[in-house]
This record gives structure tokens, sequence and C-alpha cells, in this order.
């Protein structure tokens, strides 16, 4: 292991599109974490921007191959034989079974109800709120994250206090702990 944690990143994070941001520039160099997806999780991600957020096919092409090109090793594949013996939710056991392969001992996901610690225990795997990934790296790393969200901010045309408003939809703990840190702007 590289020293930094391999985070499996469920669906429904990388639907969050300002939150899918915010996230892979922390896993970009310098990293924070190393991101970890398989196929299905892609389809999914990319059923729901197509289908519930009306996302162009053109866009959520590009996005899969920016995917490919900048996180190449994120991929995870030969999970399906543990599928059978995952017992959290039905529906999640595939996250849990690629995260085992994947030796990702984090899964981000909004839906910790299905992935609860008495079956992800025996694995070595904890399923963790996005906000809480982002509040641990933020108090291990400030002055990194406090840098790639002003780069975010400043990539999409926006000042850092527009993006952490955006933010504190989904993850205001977050958003809070960082704008007690930072100046409003």
């Amino acid at each position: 292991m590289t020293g930094i944690p391999l985070v499996v990143l469920d669906a429904c994070v990388l639907a969050n599109f300002s939150l899918c941001d915010t996230l892979l520039r922390l896993a970009e160099p310098p990293r924070l974490f190393e991101p970890k997806w398989f196929e299905e999780i892609i389809r999914e991600t990319i059923r729901t921007l197509e289908s519930k957020l009306g996302w162009p096919d053109s866009l959520t092409t590009y996005l899969q191959s920016e995917l490919r090109a900048h996180f190449s090793e994120a991929w995870i594949s030969g999970y399906e034989h543990l599928i059978p013996r995952m017992t959290n939710d039905e529906k999640d056991r595939h996250v849990l079974a690629a995260a085992v392969q994947g030796k990702a001992p984090i899964i981000v996901t909004f839906n910790l109800r299905h992935f609860r610690p008495v079956h992800l225990e025996a694995w070595g795997v904890r399923a963790l709120h996005p906000q809480t990934l982002l509040i641990e790296l933020f108090r291990q790393e400030q002055t990194l994250v406090m840098a790639k969200l002003e780069q975010q901010a400043t990539d999409r045309g926006r000042s850092l206090r527009q993006l952490l408003d955006i933010l504190s939809e989904t993850v205001p703990e977050f958003v809070a702990l960082v704008s007690g840190t930072s100046p409003r702007r």
C-alpha cells in the first residue's frame, strides 16, 4: 500500500458532481487518498447523471474517459466471486465485495444503512459518509485541502464561498469546519 487509504467511492457519491469534483481533486497528486471503483459503479453513476440529472450522453462519455485517463489504477475487477459471501444489504453487496477484492478499507457512500458495521468488520472495511472522509482529510492536511478547494473554485469560475455554499447542501459539517478556518470569500 502507498501509505494513503484506498477508498471505494459509491455511485451515489460520484453522481453528486461538485462533491465528486472535490473528492477527485483530493485524490490527484499530491494524493490524500486513492479512489477505487468498478464498472458497475460507473454504470450506476452514468445512469443517474443521464436519467435523473439530464446530463447528455456526450458529457457522461467524456466523464468516463476522464476517469479512465486520470485514474486508470482505480478500477477493481474480479470481485464477483465474493458477492455471495457478503451479508450487507443485497443491493450493495457488489460494492463491499469490490472493496474487499481491491483491499480498500473504506467505502464512501451516502447510503450507510446498506453498510452496517456488523457486516463490514469481519472484512476490515468501514463505510463513511463523504462528509466524514472530508473532515478526516481536512484535519490531516488542512493546507492542502484548502489549496485544492481554492483551485476547484477558480477552475469553476466561482469564489471559494460560492463553492462552499454548493458543497454545504451535502457536506454541511465539513463546510462549517472549513469556513471556520478560512477567511470569508
